[in-house]
């Protein structure tokens, strides 16, 4: 509940900030709305909200608006939304206005500070003069006392999800394991299976992690279908295709998959209501994102840890893509636009840098670098679909057409190094994959993984070893190190630095843009790394955002991924060198 009073000094200072604006003859919307967004931003912590200030809201197939505030809560789902307007203005015709260009209706207030108007579910709940303290303190109330059957039901059901998910999927293993023995036409299909995963993913693959990639796609496809709308996801996904032909013929045999699924359905119905209640496209996918999180936290703990099931906050990706954007006007005369500056994301996660790039491009040139430009691989199953679907969402959104997106690959970024002979997952994604290949990449931008430690033995990327780029290592970073112990030149963030400076030779310029751990920027064993970046780039600009625990001194400190390790942003610039 809201604790707040007429008398409180928040509400005096509020009125005394309006006397003075007047005083000194300020009425404009831009000028005196600082003034309620104080109050907003304080009734924000009380409910433990942020507060986000011209908030970009993405209707479906709609223009983006910037709403002035909107009130975010822990799954980064919009609370409600403010829209301040001044006193001159017709507070009850900019509400028309404003609903007419596609504004949100459920929890929104629109202020002058004469007026507030609070729409909540798209009915008019409040229209009251807030010139007197009790009045705007009611208002204040209702805007934030607001929460819908949905919200509730949502908050509780993907906590439940995340329990009861590890009996589900202990349910799936049990049939699987008994298919095997009686079920011919499924041990051809899972045989089949096998071996695609196993030159497409890892060599080493074990039949657990196997097992975890079915029930990973039997748990969640319907969610993925549900949440976008897209009753085709699975013959429209080269990749859920493949492994939807296994499921159907695990199932043939003992039971209809819809039947299986049935004590599921609760959850399912409520994340399914609570993702038609999102209009905001990119909440929409913050949403899937936070599914997915609660399904790895409840499934697979350890495959979470490992991979680090967290995701680039966005304020992060808008830094580090228009970070990438200016370096490009500036030091190469181009832009993210420009045609044959072709971007790849390494370890694309749920794909949100190449969304971020889209949203950046210009309209007339995003079709022709969405099915030639854009790239990003993806090694796990799960973020995989996600970021199939974001990209092409993001791309209908920008553009009302639906085209899939060919820049995406399933495969393992340290594999492309080696020398491949065999297909990867089916002959579409293969050709992909040796299209990027033989592609001359400008940027690089991400976030790799890590720390190499290895989790278990179901972990698909097991501190694999990968001869061809760990010799590489071995000749440039460890051969320079004056350092002794030198494992920590093995870990993955390391290695997606000099696979990017490897493929960069044959363009001789370009920028690498990584979020990664910031050990390398002062430790001991990463001495031959600084001295072959140095060497190799015109320009290295680094942002260390700090956060390593284990140098904290017990001393409270916080950190943007919350994970033990440091990070830092590091944007890398090598230019051509002239004739």
């Amino acid at each position: 509940m809201l604790k707040l009073r007429a008398n409180h000094k928040q509400i005096k200072d509020y009125y005394l900030a309006l006397d003075m604006y007047s005083k000194h003859g300020m009425t404009h919307e831009t000028a005196i709305r600082n003034a309620f967004q104080a109050l907003l931003i304080y009734s924000c912590k009380q409910m433990k909200l942020d507060f986000i200030e011209e908030f970009p809201y993405i209707r479906l197939n709609k223009h983006k608006a910037r709403i002035d505030g909107a009130f975010i809560d822990k799954f980064t789902v919009p609370q409600g939304y403010w829209e301040a307007k001044d006193s001159q203005d017709d507070l009850a015709k900019e509400v028309v206005k404003k609903f007419e260009l596609g504004y949100p209706k459920d929890n929104i207030i629109f202020q002058s500070p004469e007026r507030a108007i609070i729409y909540q579910g798209a009915t008019l709940v409040f229209d009251e003069d807030i010139s007197s303290p009790q009045r705007l303190v009611d208002a204040l109330k209702v805007l934030f006392h607001y929460k819908t059957d949905t919200q509730h039901d949502w908050e509780k059901a993907v906590e439940e999800f995340k329990q009861r998910i590890p009996e589900f999927a202990e349910q799936v293993i049990m049939l699987i394991e008994e298919e095997r023995i009686n079920n011919a036409p499924f041990n051809s299909s899972l045989k089949n299976f096998i071996d695609l995963c196993k030159t497409s993913i890892n060599p080493n693959i074990s039949n657990a992690a196997i097992d975890e990639m079915l029930v990973q796609h039997l748990l969640t496809e319907r969610i993925f279908r549900k949440v976008f709308e897209n009753p085709d996801f699975v013959n429209r996904n080269i990749i859920a295709y493949e492994i939807d032909k296994v499921i159907s013929a695990l199932t043939s045999r003992k039971f209809n998959r819809n039947e299986f699924l049935r004590p599921l359905d609760r959850f399912y119905t409520v994340l399914e209501k609570r993702a038609a209640a999102i209009d905001d496209y990119s909440v929409k996918q913050t949403f899937l994102n936070t599914v997915y999180e609660k399904f790895f936290q409840g499934f697979a703990v350890k495959v979470a840890d490992t991979h680090g099931i967290v995701y680039t906050p966005q304020p992060i990706v808008d830094f580090m893509v228009n970070s990438v954007e200016e370096v490009l006007k500036r030091e190469f005369n181009r832009s993210l636009s420009s045609q044959n500056v072709h971007i790849l994301d390494p370890f694309t996660g749920t794909g949100n840098f190449i969304v971020n790039i889209m949203r950046k491009i210009n309209k007339t040139d995003l079709k022709h670098k969405y099915l030639n430009e854009l790239h990003c691989n993806e090694i796990m199953l799960m973020p995989y679909y996600v970021a199939s679907m974001n990209i092409e969402h993001q791309f209908y959104e920008l553009t009302g057409e639906y085209l899939p997106f060919p820049g995406i690959c399933l495969v393992d970024t340290f594999q492309l190094a080696e020398e491949i002979d065999q297909p990867l997952f089916s002959e579409e994604n293969t050709a992909r994959v040796e299209k990027q290949k033989n592609t001359p990449i400008f940027v690089y931008i991400g976030n790799p993984p890590y720390n190499a430690g290895q989790a278990n033995e179901n972990d698909n990327n097991k501190n694999r070893k990968y001869p061809v780029i760990d010799k590489r290592v071995s000749d440039t970073f460890v051969k320079e190190s004056k350092a002794t112990l030198n494992n920590q030149l093995y870990d993955p963030y390391v290695k997606a630095y000099l696979f990017a400076m490897d493929k960069m030779k044959r363009l001789d310029e370009g920028i690498i843009a990584f979020i990664t751990n910031h050990s390398f920027i002062d430790g001991i064993a990463f001495d031959g790394m600084r001295k072959h970046l140095e060497e190799s780039f015109d320009k290295v600009y680094i942002v260390d955002l700090g956060g390593n625990v284990r140098k904290s001194n017990n001393k409270k400190i916080s950190n943007v991924f919350d994970i033990m390790v440091g990070v830092s942003i590091n944007i890398l610039v090598k230019k051509r060198k002239s004739e």
